[in-house]
């Protein structure tokens, strides 16, 4: 059986802040800002949005999240769970055209013992994958390599996004 190891990552669980000062969701504050390209957020839904994880796992790591405050899974209404769906759809496009992976993970995590940074919002991950991806570096050298930053995969993500909208809302993008 092949295993991801993934050794960098338990810094990050061990010490991750995922509330602000003042105690609130990191989400709920993202989606208060105006802020969409600092904070990354590629797009906004009405009843979900897509944003890029600060930790990733690999390039164009997203994460797809309710708008509503929701920490269970079965709390979720029928049309935000139809929502993330689409966007998961639309992300999985959008990364599939503009990074070429090979496959994809798909996942959410329920609760800090499943490895949740984020416990009391829920959301899906969306990780890109590559032949190879993982490599001697995490493993010898306690580095996790990530090929693009925030920035670049925010830009390209935002723009495919918009684009693949305009396709379906003419019927172009509907394959």
């Amino acid at each position: 059986m092949d295993r991801l190891w993934a050794p960098w990552r338990m810094e990050y669980i061990r010490g991750m802040q995922v509330e602000d000062k003042e105690g609130s969701c990191i989400f709920c504050k993202m989606l208060a800002e105006d802020r969409d390209r600092e904070n990354f957020i590629v797009y906004r839904g009405s009843r979900a949005f897509v944003v890029l994880n600060l930790y990733p796992y690999n390039s164009g790591h997203l994460m797809i999240v309710p708008v509503r405050h929701v920490g269970q899974l079965g709390d979720l209404h029928a049309d935000e769970l139809l929502e993330l769906g689409q966007l998961l759809q639309i992300a999985t496009r959008a990364l599939e055209r503009t990074m070429q992976p090979h496959g994809f993970n798909i996942g959410m995590n329920l609760g800090r013992i499943a490895g949740a940074g984020i416990q009391d919002h829920v959301h899906y991950h969306l990780v890109p994958r590559w032949s190879g991806d993982t490599n001697f570096m995490p493993v010898t050298g306690e580095t996790k390599v990530v090929s693009e930053s925030l920035r670049d995969g925010w830009e390209r993500l935002h723009k495919e996004f918009e684009k693949i909208l305009r396709e379906q809302s003419t019927g172009k993008g509907t394959s």
